[in-house]
């Protein structure tokens, strides 16, 4: 077996309106609605969003709010991000700070989004 790529992750959020607007307004994914599920893309990925535990099966055997713990890789410089980040008014948990990633060393800001999952966005310098 060759594992290729991250098709999607599932985040569970007990805030739906919180959620669409930090992965949305925030980090400018693309928020698509069909049948009332919702969906976050960006790149060829995307982030399927649960309002409710277990709620499409199968699912996680424990899904549990805030529990996510993501790096997404964003193109740019890092004083980019940190200037769209704080032009938004949103607060920065850390960072810059330098750190080691799948392609070697990298620079990331750590945000929390509305349910507490951490999201670290880095760039390759």
């Amino acid at each position: 077996m060759n594992i290729k790529g991250l098709d999607h992750l599932v985040i569970t959020t007990q805030d739906l309106k919180a959620c669409l607007h930090f992965y949305g307004d925030v980090l400018g994914m693309t928020v698509k609605e069909n049948n009332g599920r919702y969906a976050l893309h960006f790149g060829n990925q995307k982030l399927n969003i649960h309002t409710k535990k277990a709620e499409f099966l199968p699912a996680a055997q424990y899904p549990t709010y805030g529990s996510l713990d993501v790096c997404l890789v964003v193109a740019g410089s890092i004083d980019a991000v940190v200037a769209d980040i704080k032009a938004k008014g949103y607060p920065i948990e850390l960072g810059p700070v330098n750190r080691n990633g799948a392609m070697g060393p990298m620079k990331s800001v750590y945000l929390r989004d509305g349910d507490g999952n951490l999201v670290e966005l880095c760039c390759y310098e």
